[in-house]
C-alpha cells in the first residue's frame, strides 16, 4: 500500500509535555552567518526519524474525463485532508510538520510568561521571548520536514537553507507569532506561513504559492490551511488528544455588516479613509477588531462575511509585510471566495521585489473590496459603472 509522511513524535506536543521539549532546538544547517546556531540544540522534538503511516483510503469517484476526483469531509484528520488535497508528498510532508509546530507553539504560549522583552528583531520592532521560541520551533520544523530549501522568518529576515532540494523542494516564508505584543492581555494570537516551489521569495507573487496557513492560538487552537487547486480554506481543530481534526471548510465570504479596521491613525490625514470608516459607522456596521491580525482576518473566513483593512496615509506609512503577512492571508482568503487588494490589484498579483516589502490591505467580500478600491481611488477593478456606498 501508498505511505503518507507524518512528521511527529509520539510524545511531543500533548499537554502535558515538558518544557525542555520546546527550549532547545535543532540547528538549520549551511545558514545566513546572522542566524545564531548556538541557540539551536538538537533535541527529541522532531529528532525522530519520521515514521511511516498507512495512507488513509480515499473516496474517489471519476469525472467523464476519467480524472480522479477526491471529497474532503468534515471529521476528516489533518493526514487524511492532505491526502485528497494535493498528490504531492512533499507538500503533505511539509504541512504536517508546520502543524506539529504550531501544536507546541499553542501549549507554548498559553504558559508563556510575558513580563518584559528579551530582544529587538532586525526591523527594530519589540520581541518578546515566546516570539523567539515560536520562531526557533518554525525553523526546526522546517529542517525536519527534508523538503524545505530555504525558510525566512519576520524576525530573521535573511534566507536560511534548510537543507532540503530544489527541485520539489520548497521555500517558506513565516512569522512565527503575530501579535506577540498581545500575548500578555491574553488576546488571541497567530502563525502565519506561505509556502512557495522552488528556491525563490523574492522575484515571486501570492499567487505562486502552493499552500498557506495560520495558526490560530485563542480558546480553541486552530490550523486553518489553503492548498493551491483545491477549492476552500479548511479548518482543524486541536482535540484534547492531541490530534487535529478537519471542522470547517469555507469556498464563499458573502455580504455583512462587521468591519476590522487598522490603523485609524490614518483617518487624521487620509480623508478618504475617514470617509470610508465614516460609512461603516453610519451603516451601522458591527466592529470587530482585535489589534492582532490572525483573528481579524480569520473571523471574515470563519464568519463568511465582513472587511478588514489597514490604510497607509503620509504620516503612517505601510506596516504590513507582503512576504510573511499579506500574501499568504491572501491565499487564505481568496482561497475562501473572499477577494484581497491594495487598493488597485489583488494581493496575490504583487511581486515581491525584497523581503520586507510592505503594503496597505483590505481583505473581504467582493462589494466591500469594491467599496474599499472606489472610495480610497475613485475606480474599482472588479465593477464598473454606478459607485458603492461611500463611494457614491
Amino acid at each position: 500500500m501508498e505511505a503518507s509522511i507524518a512528521c511527529c513524535s509520539a510524545r511531543a506536543f500533548l499537554p502535558g509535555v515538558s518544557t525542555q521539549h520546546s527550549t532547545a532546538l535543532a540547528a538549520p544547517s549551511a545558514i545566513s552567518p546572522s542566524f545564531s546556531s548556538k541557540s539551536l540544540k538538537s533535541t527529541s522534538l522532531f529528532g525522530e526519524s519520521l515514521r511511516q503511516v498507512p495512507r488513509s483510503s480515499l473516496k474517489v469517484s471519476k469525472t467523464k474525463q476519467s480524472s480522479l476526483v477526491t471529497k474532503c469531509e468534515i471529521g476528516d484528520s489533518l493526514e487524511e485532508f492532505l491526502t485528497k488535497a494535493t498528490p504531492d508528498k512533499g507538500l503533505i510532508r511539509l504541512m504536517m510538520c508546520m502543524g506539529e509546530a504550531i501544536r507546541t507553539i499553542s501549549f507554548k504560549v498559553r504558559t508563556a510568561s510575558c513580563g518584559g522583552t528579551a530582544c529587538v528583531n532586525s526591523f527594530g520592532d519589540e520581541q518578546l521571548a515566546v516570539d523567539m521560541l515560536a520562531d526557533k520551533l518554525l525553523f526546526e520544523a522546517l529542517t525536519y520536514s527534508h523538503v524545505c530549501k530555504y525558510a525566512c522568518s519576520e524576525e530573521v529576515p535573511e534566507l536560511q537553507d534548510m537543507g532540503g532540494p530544489v527541485e520539489g523542494g520548497f521555500s517558506v516564508a513565516f512569522d512565527p507569532l503575530d501579535g506577540s505584543s498581545i500575548v500578555d492581555t491574553n488576546f488571541t494570537v497567530g502563525t502565519i506561513f506561505g509556502v512557495w516551489p522552488g528556491d525563490k521569495l523574492t522575484g515571486v507573487t501570492g499567487a505562486d504559492q502552493v499552500a498557506a496557513a495560520m495558526g490560530i492560538y485563542g480558546p480553541r487552537t486552530t490550523y486553518v490551511l489553503a492548498i493551491k487547486g483545491f477549492p476552500g480554506t479548511h479548518e482543524f481543530l486541536l482535540l484534547d488528544e492531541g490530534k487535529w481534526q478537519h471542522v470547517k471548510e469555507t469556498t464563499e465570504i458573502s455580504e455583512g455588516k462587521m468591519f476590522s479596521p487598522g490603523n485609524l491613525r490614518a483617518t487624521f490625514d487620509n480623508p478618504d479613509y475617514d470617509k470610508l470608516i465614516n460609512y461603516y459607522v453610519k451603516e451601522k456596521y458591527t466592529l470587530r477588531y482585535t489589534g492582532g491580525m490572525v483573528p481579524d482576518v480569520n473571523q471574515i473566513i470563519v464568519k463568511e462575511k465582513g472587511v478588514f483593512t489597514n490604510v497607509i496615509s503620509p504620516t503612517t506609512k505601510a506596516k504590513l509585510r507582503l512576504l510573511f503577512e499579506v500574501a499568504p492571508l491572501g491565499l487564505l482568503v481568496e482561497n475562501a471566495g473572499g477577494y484581497s487588494s491594495d487598493g488597485h490589484q489583488s494581493v496575490l498579483d504583487k511581486v515581491i521585489g525584497k523581503l520586507d516589502e510592505r503594503t496597505q490591505v483590505a481583505y473581504g467580500s467582493k462589494n466591500e473590496i469594491i467599496r474599499f478600491e472606489e472610495t480610497l481611488y475613485g475606480s474599482s477593478r472588479l465593477k464598473g459603472g454606478v459607485a458603492v456606498g461611500a463611494a457614491a
